[in-house]
């Protein structure tokens, strides 16, 4: 399998503020051109483009190709069932909507903590193995955002998943948050084949700082940005497969012109991007170094590193084109567990003891326009 995917959850639309309005004319061309040059996997859910995706996949790509000629990965995500039964209702309607017969690979959808919990309770990963017994699925695996610990802890316990799905980039390679490297190293220790996801971080490593961008363009002036982020995922041993949310086929034809006859960067490439990834993690909204000093005697327990940290990676990523991002998810989830910077006091404990001088009431504030809504 060539290591080019194509993501179906961002496809070009006839209307941009109607994400279920595609394009499918123009998607059955990338489709095409895709299967032409030799790719052959296609990647949608249940919520993709508006809930279109799997309907359009009928349309472009079932309907219009021999079955044996592509590979098809849908999903299964905990916002969508409540029983046992549910779960079925969802995967009949997608095999239904689809029209494909059968899915190639099969994934319990975006693991986290909480979610997991829902997961495990209603059965989902014997529930997923029943329906490869079935035929109904070839391979069964998971796609993940959490903690490389947690990441362990379930390949640990569920060692018949076949394969991993993560968000790996050279901008979250060492995130604190994201654990990009980390997570990366546990699939390896548990040798299973990785599918990478967000590889161009929603399009933020396709437009990157004027700097970073001269770094690329000095080494290599042919090879467009985003072409860097896509071959770094998948330079990296293990890797079976990167996707790409391709938006039009201008998009595509640039990654097919790299990736129809891959070449693995060099160590010199690698640590070009980790120089470009310097450049843009120094444009940070808040310089805020997670010592934590502010948090231990936060009378209302906000968590204001953790706000910070996703407010800075939202911030350089240029929400206002982009829209939403996974870090409302992890703003919400961070806040079941403590306070939300809604909730400050303004007692000032937090700026009498942070070494950095922040004014953290104020950046507050900014976290909560942005999130509290």
């Amino acid at each position: 399998m060539k290591k080019l995917g194509f993501g179906l959850m961002r496809m070009p639309t006839l209307d941009k503020n109607d994400a279920a309005n595609v394009d499918v004319e123009q998607v059955c061309k990338m489709v095409d051109l895709f299967i032409e040059k030799g790719f052959t996997y296609f990647d949608t859910a249940l919520m993709y483009n508006g809930f279109a995706s799997e309907a359009v996949v009928k349309k472009a790509l079932v309907e219009r190709h021999p079955r044996d000629s592509f590979t098809l990965a849908t999903k299964l995500h905990a916002g969508f069932f409540d029983s046992l039964e549910d779960r079925d209702k969802v995967f009949n309607g997608q095999l239904e909507k689809t029209g494909a017969g059968y899915f190639d690979y099969y994934l319990i959808h975006g693991i986290e903590a909480a979610m997991l919990k829902k997961y495990e309770e209603l059965n989902c990963f014997n529930w997923l193995l029943d329906k490869k017994a079935q035929g109904l699925v070839k391979h069964a695996g998971f796609s993940f955002h959490d903690t490389a610990e947690l990441l362990d802890e379930i390949l640990t316990k569920h060692p018949e998943m076949e394969f991993v799905q993560l968000q790996i980039n050279y901008l979250d390679w060492e995130s604190e948050w994201v654990q990009a490297r980390a997570c990366y190293e546990v699939a390896l220790k548990h040798n299973k084949p990785i599918i990478i996801m967000e590889p161009v971080k929603g399009g933020t490593l396709a437009k990157v700082p004027e700097e970073a961008e001269k770094l690329f363009k000095a080494h290599d002036p042919n090879m467009s940005v985003p072409s860097w982020a896509i071959r770094f995922a998948a330079s990296l041993d293990n890797v079976m497969l990167v996707l790409s949310g391709m938006s039009s086929i201008e998009q595509m034809e640039d990654n097919l012109s790299y990736m129809e006859n891959f070449q693995p960067l060099t160590e010199e490439e690698k640590a070009l991007c980790f120089k470009a990834a310097e450049i843009i993690n120094g444009q940070i909204a808040v310089p805020c170094t997670g010592c934590s000093y502010c948090t231990e005697g936060c009378p209302v327990k906000i968590a204001i590193p953790q706000y910070f940290s996703l407010y800075n990676e939202d911030m350089r990523e240029h929400l206002e084109e982009k829209g939403w991002t996974i870090n409302f998810s992890n703003y919400e989830n961070l806040g079941q567990k403590f306070g939300k910077a809604k909730d400050c006091i303004e007692c000032g404990q937090c700026e009498g003891v942070c070494p950095q001088h922040l004014p953290i009431i104020e950046k507050l504030k900014d976290v909560s326009k942005h999130y509290d809504h």
